[in-house]
C-alpha cells in the first residue's frame, strides 16, 4: 500500500483486495498444479505401485522409468510432477519442530528448549505422536483437494528435530534445540524421531529429519561461511552423539547436513560425515537433504569452487542425495562431463523413491493406516490438552515469595509489558497457528474472575524502533462519507480468483484482521478458490 498522507479528512480505499485467501493449500495448488493419474499406471498396473512386489524392485522399477532430467528433477526440494507417470508435484520441505509449522491451525506445543526443560522423554513421546498425526491429517486433506499434488509445508517429511548443541549464545536458534547437555538431546531426540514417524512395521506415518549435521551452533550471521573447527573428541562425544541416537535408536529416515564446514570441510560435501560415520558406521538407511542454498553455499560462501556444476557433483558424491535449492540443476551438466555418474544420480533418488513408498504414496489408501486419518484430528480437543499438559510441565519456578498462586480478596492486579497481551509473542518459531491461543492478559483475566479489576499498560516496545503491528480499528473505518455510513469496510465476497461476476455475498466487516486456513469466510465460497474486494474511507485519527 502507498503511504496515506492526511491531506484530506476522508481517504478512500480503492478496492483493498484480497485474493485466494490466506490457505496454504490454494497457494501450492496455484504454484503446482495437480496432476491426474496417467491411465493404466494408476491402477497398479507398473511393478513401482503394486505394494506387494519388494521394496528393491518397486525402486528400481520407477527409477528405470525416469529420464536424467526427471530424475534430477526429484532431487530438489520442489519436485515437479511426472504427468506421464501420474506423479503429482511434491515439496520435500515441511516443518514440525513443536507442532505442524506453517500450515495453518494446528496444536502448537512448548518450544522445544522449553519441551527439554521438562526431562520427562515420554511426554515427548506423545507431544512427536500428536505432531506426526496432525500432519498426516494436513496432508491427507490437502491431497484429496488438489489431485495429490502437495507444496511446501503440506508434505509428509519433516524437518524436525533440531538436534544442534546450544552452546554459543551469539547462535540465534538455540530455543529450537533441546539445550546444551549431549546426553539430554538424545533422549529427546529418540523419542521425537519415533513418535513422528510412527510405529507401524511397514509404513511411516512422516520422515522425521534430524538437523543441522553437524557442529551447527556457530554465530548465525556466519552460518554460511563458518568453519567449525572441534577436535575429535568433542566432535564425537558433543556434537554427533544426539545424531547417532535419533538414527542407530530412533530409526530417523532422513538427516539434513548443515550450512557451514567442520575442520575445513563443506558439511554437506564431507564424506567423513555422510559417507563414512552416517552410513558406515550408524547404518543410516535414508536419505540426506542440504539446509536450503547449503550446497550453493559450497560455491558462494565457502568458495570451494566457482563451477556450480563441481560444486552439485562434490556434494552427490559425499553423500547429500535431496537438494533444498537449485543448485541440483546443475547436475545434468555435471553427469554429461563426467563429474558424476548416472548410477551415482540413480542411487540418490533411488533413496528419495524408497522413502516415499515407505510413506505409502504409491499405495491404495485402503493399505495405508496413516493415510486415513481425518483431519478432525487437526487440534482436537485431546490434542490440546496434551499441549496444554506438556505447557505446565515446561514452567521452573526459582522463586515465589507468595504470589503465586494468585491470592484471594485481591480487588486489583495490574499487567504490563509487550508480551501481556501479544498472542504473537506465545508462538516461537517454525510454529503453527493455535486454535484457541490464551495470552497472559486473558489468562489472569479469566483466572480471577469478574470481581478483580484488571488493569493493562503495555507499557513500552518489546525493543527500541520495534513497531507494533496492530489492524485499523473499527473506528478509523467507514463504508461511506454519507449519513447512513456504518463502521468497517464493505467485503465482497467472490467465489472465483478474479474478482469477476456477481459476489457470492457482501457484508460489513469491522476490520481487515482475518485468518482464514481451514475454512472459507463465509459458507457461499468454496474453502480454496475465492477473492475479496473491500471498499470504503479510512479516517485517520491524527496527521502524520
Amino acid at each position: 500500500m502507498t503511504t496515506l498522507r492526511a491531506l484530506a479528512r476522508f481517504i478512500p480505499l480503492l478496492a483493498l483486495a484480497a485474493g485466494t485467501a490466506c490457505h496454504s493449500a490454494a497457494r501450492a495448488a496455484a504454484a503446482s498444479g495437480s496432476v491426474p493419474p496417467a491411465p493404466g499406471v494408476a491402477s497398479g498396473e507398473a511393478p513401482f505401485r503394486n505394494p506387494d512386489l519388494p521394496m528393491e524392485t518397486r525402486v528400481a522399477d520407477l527409477v528405470g522409468r525416469l529420464t536424467l532430467e526427471e530424475k534430477v528433477g526429484q532431487m530438489l526440494n520442489s519436485a515437479a510432477a511426472i504427468p506421464r507417470l501420474g506423479i503429482p508435484a511434491y515439496d520435500w520441505w515441511s516443518e514440525g519442530l513443536h507442532g505442524v509449522a506453517a500450515a495453518g491451525r494446528a496444536t502448537v506445543f512448548p518450544q522445544a528448549i522449553g519441551l527439554a526443560a521438562t526431562w520427562d522423554t515420554a511426554l515427548m513421546r506423545r507431544v512427536a505422536t500428536v505432531i506426526g498425526t496432525e500432519a498426516r491429517a494436513k496432508h491427507n486433506e490437502t491431497i484429496r483437494r488438489n489431485g495429490g499434488a502437495s507444496g511446501i509445508f503440506q508434505g509428509l517429511t519433516f524437518w524436525s528435530p533440531n538436534i544442534n548443541i546450544f552452546r554459543d549464545p551469539r547462535w540465534g536458534r538455540g530455543m529450537e534445540t533441546y539445550g546444551e547437555d549431549p546426553y539430554l538431546t538424545g533422549r529427546m531426540a529418540v523419542q521425537f524421531v519415533q513418535g513422528m514417524q510412527g510405529d507401524d512395521p511397514r509404513y511411516l506415518r512422516v520422515v522425521s529429519t534430524p538437523k543441522h549435521f553437524a557442529v551447527h551452533s556457530g554465530p548465525d550471521p556466519l552460518r554460511h561461511a563458518f568453519d567449525a573447527v572441534v577436535d575429535p573428541r568433542d566432535l564425537e562425544e558433543t556434537y554427533l552423539a544426539a545424531f547417532g541416537a535419533a538414527v542407530a535408536e530412533g530409526g530417523a529416515q532422513s538427516v539434513m547436513c548443515a550450512y557451514n564446514r567442520v575442520n575445513g570441510t563443506p558439511a554437506c560435501a564431507d564424506s567423513l560425515l555422510l559417507r563414512q560415520t552416517l552410513r558406515a558406521r550408524w547404518h543410516f538407511d535414508g536419505y540426506v537433504v542440504s539446509d536450503c542454498d547449503a550446497v550453493d553455499d559450497i560455491r558462494a560462501g565457502h568458495r570451494v569452487s566457482r563451477d556450480s556444476a563441481v560444486v552439485a557433483a562434490m556434494a552427490l558424491r559425499a553423500g547429500d542425495d535431496l537438494n533444498c535449492g537449485r543448485a541440483y540443476g546443475s547436475l545434468v551438466d555435471a553427469v554429461h562431463r563426467g563429474l558424476v555418474t548416472e548410477a551415482e544420480v540413480n542411487t540418490a533418488v533411488g533413496r528419495l523413491i524408497r522413502a516415499k513408498i515407505r510413506l505409502g504414496m504409491f499405495d491404495p489408501p485402503s493399505r495405508v493406516a496413516y493415510a486415513r486419518i481425518p483431519y478432525s484430528e487437526n487440534g482436537s480437543p485431546e490434542h490440546r490438552a496434551l499441549a496444554l499438559e506438556a505447557t505446565r510441565k515446561t514452567i521452573v519456578l526459582l522463586k515465589n515469595d507468595g504470589t503465586l498462586p494468585l491470592r484471594r480478596g485481591l480487588k486489583t492486579i495490574a499487567v504490563i509489558g509487550p508480551n501481556a497481551d501479544d498472542e504473537e509473542t506465545l508462538l516461537g518459531n517454525y510454529n503453527g497457528l493455535p486454535l484457541a491461543p490464551v495470552t497472559p492478559l486473558a489468562g489472569i483475566r479469566a483466572k480471577v474472575g469478574s470481581g478483580v479489576e484488571v488493569l493493562y499498560a503495555r507499557g513500552s516496545d518489546l525493543a527500541p524502533h520495534t513497531p507494533s503491528l496492530v489492524a485499523i480499528p473499527a473506528s478509523a473505518l467507514t463504508t461511506d462519507t454519507g449519513a447512513g455510513a456504518k463502521p468497517g469496510l464493505t467485503g465482497a465476497y467472490y467465489a472465483n480468483r478474479t474478482f469477476t461476476g456477481v459476489p457470492a455475498a457482501t457484508r460489513t466487516d469491522l476490520g481487515l484482521d482475518f485468518d482464514w486456513w481451514d475454512v472459507a469466510p463465509v459458507p457461499e465460497l468454496p474453502a480454496d478458490t475465492f477473492s475479496i474486494r473491500w471498499s470504503g474511507w479510512l479516517l485517520p485519527p491524527v496527521t502524520g
